[in-house]
């Protein structure tokens, strides 16, 4: 009877957040009230408060549950070592999109992550796990990086810093464009986009190992 009680619990949770998703969508994390979640999963707010001490902590309880595509393919940027630096950062942004895509549950996260909330005071909670998140991936793509200019497939003369920025804005760019209105085809031209500005930063000539990492 417990463990039943327990996942009745649990389901009753997943379809509050499930509800909360999908109004967030539709209407702006701002413009959803507590009550809209309420009667959307078929729950009393009294319910959403035993599971949720509000609503910033419902919204990140929700992102917790479905990561961005920025976040799921991230861990692709961990290897120790590679042949090819670029290819990967190229790898990672297209496995980015084709999540973005194809899994609605993670388009959706981003979405709302992205362009349906304000960072009001309520969200800092929210600000913060995303501000993480970004430094996050520019730690791992700054690394990529350096390690493309020691291998001689990057100019010495970039700043991998700036390197790792200025990939995480064009590839959340995209996105975001796609979003607003999909009259491109995000997985095709997006790959394209990315290439070409990851080609840009290749020498001419291949640089010997140990070239230089600023």
């Amino acid at each position: 009877m417990a463990r039943r009680t327990k996942e009745d619990a649990l389901a009753t949770r997943d379809s509050i957040l499930d509800a909360a998703a999908i109004l967030f969508v539709e209407q702006g994390v701002s413009r959803t009230t507590l009550a809209h979640i309420a009667a959307a999963a078929g729950v009393t707010r009294g319910a959403i408060y035993w599971h949720f001490e509000d609503k910033a902590a419902m919204f990140n309880a929700m992102m917790e549950r479905a990561t961005t595509p920025l976040e799921s393919a991230m861990a692709m940027l961990d290897q120790a070592d590679s042949d090819d630096p670029l290819g990967e950062l190229h790898d990672y942004a297209v496995q980015v999109f084709k999540l973005t895509v194809n899994d609605p549950e993670a388009r959706r996260a981003f979405e709302i992550a992205t362009l349906k909330m304000e960072l009001t005071d309520e969200m800092t909670g929210v600000r913060e796990r995303r501000a993480h998140n970004q430094a996050e991936w520019i730690r791992r793509a700054e690394g990529r990086v350096r390690l493309g200019i020691r291998q001689g497939h990057i100019k010495p003369t970039v700043k991998p810093r700036a390197v790792a920025l200025g990939i995480w804005v064009l590839i959340e760019g995209l996105i975001r464009n796609w979003l607003i209105g999909p009259e491109f085809n995000l997985l095709k031209l997006g790959a394209e986009i990315v290439g070409t500005h990851l080609d840009s930063l290749r020498p001419l000539v291949r640089l010997p190992r140990g070239g230089g990492d600023p």
